[in-house]
């Protein structure tokens, strides 16, 4: 007992010495992981403990602070910086088969021969046909370090045997501009999937190409956008607001507060703009949306985005995970933080916010939505909006259900349009790449047929989904707009899947009424 005693008097002045500039909570925290690796009856895996026990201090504080391994750090900050190093390949899992859709233009997939259509059976000595991988187990082994090599068994339908592809991996980029073309002679359209290093560089171009091509107006879409970068929407956000316009402000318990104005001396503050968001556009996406709201730049359209107003300091570790700290609370031009009601150390009752909203009846009528009266705040032009809960939008399209039955969840759920549309095109390419050279020749003509109908009907049943012809006509102009759509991605780019399918999506088409006339559209600025 006094060896026991005399150790943790050692234990108890080491902790001491080593963290005097450390809280008593801290020194506590040091001394108990001393203790159970010292006297712990069994053998123990010290940075698991560790792991858990950070993560279960974040868990007490908000829904947004959290902590992540290397490997879940990589993968989540990947995305946002602009470009990995791998083969360079856009696939899908077909019947458990890496099915290439594209190969990146200049890239080690492409230099060696890959083309659209191949289907990547093994990578080096792992085989991933049949296997039933997860798409991030087959990233992995397509990705690897700047220089290093993979070796890819590839099965091309128009050659009898197996080949055999050697790749030099490198730096690909990673595109957060989904989608940018004219949606009419004289309005633009740009699709914001994220926002990342790279994304306002992407951004620019697609409006150079845009405003060559004769547009005037713009409709900027960031549904289902989850954010990114705060820097990054700024930036974005700076094209259309004119020089010392606020865009956002945040500010913390032991953070200075920060603001963050327009720096663009030739904005552009003339033309109409539409900016479309849904329960899932958050973070950044509401940074931008809030700041052309308060500003009565533009006219926001859809659905309540999500409503995190939080801003996360990130703390990286030595063997590369990561703590992503909330920091401070960001605000917009008008003083509101949009950050939704959530309880400390409650983060399953806060995931089920959307759950919950479904089920009130938000998605379907502007009226089930409550508004804190509490929480009132004015734009520049004098118009009213709220704080506390997201971006309330100035013209409300509640969610299309038209045609989602039981026959089509079934069809997606079965994998049947993707499917479909690899074999359809896998079969065709060579005959669909000469009568539709260009992606507006294939969006012109291209029709499917009613055979090609009555194919994917019959391969719904061949994978299980029994057929309902009253619910098929319910649902056919989204499978036949998916079908077409999905084509066109696969010949041409993502941009060509949107523009064949953004015709069938209200929030669209009352943009696009909204901003070709001028009359609603000012009146939505008005007062």
């Amino acid at each position: 007992m006094k060896r026991i005693f005399l150790l943790l008097t050692i234990i108890s002045s080491a902790v001491f010495t080593y963290g005097q500039r450390l809280s008593d909570a801290s020194k506590k925290l040091q001394l108990a992981d001393l203790i159970i690796q010292q006297f712990y009856v069994d053998t123990i895996n010290s940075n698991k403990i560790v792991e858990q026990g950070i993560i279960a201090m974040l868990k007490e504080l908000d829904p947004h602070s959290t902590y992540t391994t290397a490997e879940e750090t990589k993968a989540l900050t990947e995305p946002l910086n602009g470009n990995f190093s791998g083969i360079g390949v856009q696939f899908q899992m077909v019947q458990d088969t890496v099915y290439v859709i594209q190969a990146v233009a200049s890239g080690p997939a492409e230099k060696v021969g890959i083309i659209p259509g191949d289907r990547i059976v093994a990578a080096n000595d792992t085989v991933i046909a049949g296997m039933k991988m997860q798409n991030s187990q087959i990233m992995k082994r397509l990705r690897g370090p700047k220089g290093s090599i993979v070796n890819l068994k590839v099965v091309r339908r128009s050659e009898p045997d197996t080949l055999l592809f050697r790749v030099k991996r490198d730096d690909i980029p990673l595109y957060t501009v989904d989608a940018a073309y004219m949606a009419d002679k004289t309005t633009g359209y740009i699709r914001v999937s994220s926002f990342g290093a790279e994304t306002d560089k992407e951004f620019k171009n697609a409006l150079k190409e845009l405003r060559d091509k004769g547009m005037q107006n713009l409709i900027i879409d960031l549904q289902d956008n989850g954010g990114g970068y705060l820097n990054s929407a700024v930036s974005l956000t700076e094209h259309f607001l004119p020089y010392g316009s606020p865009i956002v402000y945040t500010e913390g318990l032991r953070q200075a507060p920060q603001h963050f104005s327009s720096k663009e001396r030739n904005a552009d503050t003339q033309s109409r703009l539409v900016v479309l968001v849904n329960e899932f556009s958050a973070s950044a996406s509401e940074i931008l949306s809030g700041a052309i709201q308060d500003n009565d730049r533009g006219i926001i359209v859809g659905r309540r985005t999500f409503g995190k107003g939080l801003v996360q300091r990130p703390f990286p570790f030595p063997d590369g995970s990561m703590i992503r700290l909330t920091t401070a609370h960001y605000y917009t031009p008008s003083g509101r933080t949009i950050q939704k009601p959530y309880e400390k150390g409650n983060s399953e009752l806060y995931q089920q916010d959307i759950e919950n909203r479904y089920k009130h009846g938000e998605f379907y009528s502007a009226d089930s939505i409550k508004l804190d009266e509490k929480l009132k705040f004015s734009t520049a032009n004098g118009r009213t909006v709220y704080g506390g809960g997201g971006i309330m939008p100035d013209r409300f399209v509640p969610a299309d259900t038209t045609g989602i039955n039981k026959y089509f969840r079934e069809l997606r759920a079965k994998n049947v349009l993707n499917q479909y549309v690899v074999d359809y095109v896998e079969q065709n390419r060579n005959t669909l790449s000469a009568n539709y050279p260009t992606e507006d020749i294939f969006i012109q003509n291209f029709e499917v047929t009613p055979q090609m109908e009555a194919e994917f009907i019959a391969l719904g049943q061949k994978l299980g989904v029994e057929h309902n012809q009253e619910q098929y006509q319910e649902s056919r102009i989204y499978i036949v707009s998916n079908i077409k759509g999905l084509i066109g991605r696969d010949l041409f780019t993502t941009s060509t899947y949107y523009r064949v399918m953004n015709p069938t999506s209200p929030i669209y088409q009352e943009a696009l009424e909204l901003i070709n006339d001028k009359n609603k559209y000012n009146n939505l600025l008005t007062p």
